[in-house]
């Protein structure tokens, strides 16, 4: 008996150790977070849409807070929920996830434009997060029947 009482010892601390500590320590998790697919349809009016995909290659989730831009009096964020659009304070990006703006779905309004971008250029925007830095993009403007699906 008296030589099982070691190995039962050892065993026993070894899981207390693991217990303790570990790869999924979520003292440590944080969002992670990356932009791409970011377009503008050239706006045919003084409003304008905006799709990005958000990625979050992090252990904990952030949102995205706002958006801004020196093209516009001001972007708005929708959510769409069937076949109404709600404008919101803000989107969940879930850890190892993505949040997507898509047409159809998700998206961002330009609204008040100081002037219609031209398929070719570029729109400046800044996201805001709740935990993690602003990140700044530089939005293509693609023609306004543009469909990423296809690349037209």
């Amino acid at each position: 008996m008296r030589h099982l009482v070691a190995p039962a010892a050892l065993i026993a601390g070894a899981l207390a150790l693991t217990a303790c500590g570990g790869s999924g320590d979520s003292g440590d998790a944080k969002p992670e977070l990356s932009v791409s697919s970011s377009y503008m349809p050239q706006p045919v009016s003084d409003m304008a849409a905006g799709f990005v995909t958000i990625t979050n290659d992090g252990g904990a989730k952030d949102e995205l807070t706002s958006v801004t831009s020196d093209a516009a009096g001001s972007v708005t964020v929708h959510r769409t929920v069937g076949q109404s659009m709600e404008e919101v304070k803000s989107l969940d990006i879930p850890a190892h996830g993505r949040l997507v703006f898509q047409s159809g779905g998700n998206h961002l309004m330009f609204e008040n434009l100081k002037q219609k971008p031209k398929q070719g250029q570029k729109v400046s925007v800044e996201l805001h997060f709740a935990e993690s830095g602003p990140i700044r993009v530089e939005m293509p403007v693609k023609s306004a029947t543009y469909n990423p699906a296809n690349g037209h």
